[in-house]
């Protein structure tokens, strides 16, 4: 779990640099954003190849259209779409990476709202609402 690792490993050296709360932030967010952007660079890269081998970009080259016309104009608008839906569910999972770890404690402090405190918040209101639970953890253990 490349994740977990590289946040222990650099964890001590940006709290001691910056701070606790501002470290950890950093961290989380460096490790976080450097994984996660290769998987949405090869869908677009994958969408470019395939789309300037369809009609309408060699329609565009046969009516005399630049490579950069063909690249600013007829490619991007095309691509877009599986690009958003890749960048919504992206997010989605780099919310659930940042409560990873919360759980061996490397994460932020508790006082600082985010999904990994969610279960433990619960904990206190368990014999009055035990629905609140249910509703308040499942993001965490949905990722196990």
């Amino acid at each position: 779990m490349p994740l977990l690792l590289l946040i222990y490993l650099f964890a001590e050296p940006l709290k001691a640099a910056f701070g606790p709360e501002v470290g950890v932030f950093i961290l989380i967010v460096l490790v976080i954003g450097g994984f996660r952007w290769m998987r949405v660079e090869r869908l677009v890269r994958a969408q470019f190849l395939s789309l300037r081998e369809k009609e309408f970009v060699e329609a565009a080259r046969a009516l005399g259209a630049t490579t950069t016309r063909q690249v600013w104009r007829h490619i991007p608008p095309n691509a877009l779409g599986p690009v958003i839906v890749a960048g919504t569910i992206d997010v989605a999972a780099a919310i659930i990476a940042e409560s990873h770890p919360v759980v061996p404690g490397l994460g932020l402090p508790a006082r600082h709202p985010h999904l990994g405190t969610h279960p433990c918040s619960t904990a206190r209101t368990m014999d009055i609402a035990s629905h609140w639970a249910v509703f308040r953890a499942w993001p965490s253990f949905w990722r196990c």
